[in-house]
């Protein structure tokens, strides 16, 4: 691989959404033009919040890849596969799990946040408390130089970082590369609540979503709440479909909402139907994509297959090297 190999995972824990577009997606088009790429179904990820119905990963794993490649993700430029058909992630992740402190997982910022968020879950598991540690086992497989997050996932690749230095220090090899992240530019995506666009949350809307799905929910959204009525003016930086102007919208309609907006020349649901006409638009070739590719899944099952054997190559050889380290350690304890 003569380009900086670059890591990222995605959960198919139920239909992609435009926050997945914008704040994922298009990243991972242009990442594919410059590094060595491996895009992964993290099913088992799926698991430690979704244990109860593993009954819907598989073909939401399906739908996911279809996804992806209707949005232009290129199997010849990349490497897709399925975490669980590589079983290096769940050895590697055993063998990391020995060495890792457990206050370096209860400290992760994200494990108090999504108990809290998903209280109505029973997340009392190692696998939701060890997650981050089989992230930090998917990275380090690949040898992973860059891992695009967002924000709020920081501290993962700091605790990867940790945990490559600990196993170096401990058996004084030089085997895992601490990764760096590389920060993503929509992490925030809005949702129709004005909220982070979230499956959790129930305010997304799909990359297939119909377009009159589109014109109810967005027309739905809340606006600045000082427009009270029709005359009354309005901030756009304090109404969440200004959020969704900065994605859609070119700088004249931009101007435009700013004038009718502070100024009452227009109304909410007249400020709210360019951003409606240019997602429907967005998604039509996709959809059409989408379509295309669930006729012939035999072509993306091949394209899955395909993946497994490029990743299992490459996971086998970082994971023989760790096996090594530990074999070595036992001999010489005797």
């Amino acid at each position: 691989m003569n380009k900086p190999v670059t890591l990222s995972g995605m959960r198919p824990t139920g239909p992609l959404h435009l926050g997945h577009l914008h704040g994922v997606l298009e990243n991972w088009l242009q990442l594919q033009q410059k590094y060595q790429c491996f895009f992964f179904a993290a099913d088992w990820h799926a698991l430690t919040t979704h244990y109860e119905q593993p009954e819907n990963i598989g073909q939401q794993t399906l739908d996911m890849v279809i996804d992806w490649l209707a949005t232009g993700i290129d199997p010849k430029k990349t490497t897709i596969f399925v975490q669980s058909s590589i079983p290096a992630h769940a050895e590697l992740h055993v063998l990391l799990s020995m060495i890792t402190p457990l206050g370096w997982l209860e400290r992760m910022p994200s494990y108090k946040e999504q108990k809290q968020k998903l209280h109505y879950k029973d997340l009392g598991t190692y696998g939701f408390l060890g997650y981050p540690l089989l992230q930090a086992a998917d990275v380090l497989l690949y040898q992973a130089k860059y891992v695009p997050v967002g924000e709020d996932q920081q501290a993962h690749i700091e605790l990867t970082r940790e945990i490559a230095r600990r196993f170096n220090f401990l058996y004084q090899q030089d085997l895992f590369q601490e990764p760096q992240a590389l920060l993503t530019s929509h992490a925030r995506f809005p949702g129709i609540d004005g909220q982070k666009m979230s499956k959790s949350y129930g305010n997304t809307i799909s990359l297939r979503e119909a377009p009159d799905s589109v014109q109810k929910k967005i027309k739905s959204m809340p606006t600045d709440p000082a427009r009270v009525r029709r005359t009354d003016p309005g901030n756009p930086e304090l109404c969440p479909v200004w959020a969704l102007h900065r994605v859609y919208s070119e700088q004249k309609t931009r101007d435009w909402v700013t004038q009718g907006c502070t100024t009452a020349g227009i109304g909410c649901i007249q400020c709210k139907q360019p951003v409606i006409d240019q997602i429907i638009m967005r998604q039509q070739p996709i959809i059409a994509k989408v379509k295309e590719l669930s006729a012939d899944k035999a072509q993306v099952h091949k394209i899955i297959a395909s993946g497994n054997a490029e990743a299992s190559a490459i996971a086998e050889q970082t994971l023989t090297q760790a096996k090594a380290v530990f074999s070595l350690f036992a001999n010489t304890s005797r």
